[in-house]
């Protein structure tokens, strides 16, 4: 939106990077130069909240104490006429005296980001617990789930694991009886890069440890 009237050169100075933010951001923001002294809107971009040029501000009465020091406001949450989720902020203005005479106020519309994660919440979420007949003997899952859970605990990559740990996650994995099943050795020995027989060393020298 082109901004016609005169504005006071307190905050003309501002009105270019109040542009260039709008080019940036446009359409998804509105920029708004507020003038203090007048309590009105002294300039604005993209005006989708419906104000324009020379409306007052309806900047609340104690502002004076809330810019006192301050540089930036926020961010923080507003809603636009239409119900839309605005995340916003607003940096103090001052002029060569360090009195504050503006506030240049960057709304940002996101309620689109909103809607993208209610949708990908919904496909990647599972509301529902799984099946228990459906899994109750698959043991690959049972053996991935203790593996990660394993490695999620204590902060370890499974790409990265040594001897010792190798040694102490089949103990785990062992004394929650996921080896009773024909084939789980080929399985975790395919999850971490290792041999059949590297397993079996790793289980002898478990129980070697637990023996002691």
């Amino acid at each position: 939106m082109k901004t016609e009237p005169i504005i006071p050169q307190s905050l003309a100075i501002h009105a270019p990077s109040a542009a260039a933010i709008n080019a940036l951001l446009y359409p998804h923001a509105e920029i708004v130069l507020h003038d203090l002294a007048s309590g009105r809107i002294a300039a604005i971009w993209n005006a989708f909240s419906g104000r324009g040029v020379g409306l007052v501000s309806l900047i609340e009465d104690g502002l004076g104490d809330i810019v006192e020091g301050a540089s930036v406001l926020g961010p923080y949450e507003k809603t636009g006429a239409d119900g839309r989720r605005l995340k916003s902020v607003s940096a103090v203005l001052r002029d060569g005296e360090e009195r504050a005479v503006g506030l240049l106020c960057i709304n940002l519309d996101v309620s689109r980001i909103d809607d993208a994660v209610r949708l990908l919440a919904a496909f990647a979420g599972t509301p529902e617990r799984r099946p228990q007949a459906l899994f109750s003997r698959d043991w690959r899952e049972e053996i991935n789930a203790a593996l990660h859970a394993w490695l999620k605990v204590r902060g370890l990559a499974l790409s990265a694991l040594k001897r010792p740990d190798r040694v102490a996650l089949v103990a785990a994995l062992e004394e929650q009886g996921l080896f009773k099943t024909r084939n789980a050795v080929d399985h975790l020995a395919s999850l971490i890069g290792t041999s059949r027989a590297s397993i079996y060393n790793y289980l002898s020298a478990a129980r070697d440890e637990g023996a002691a």
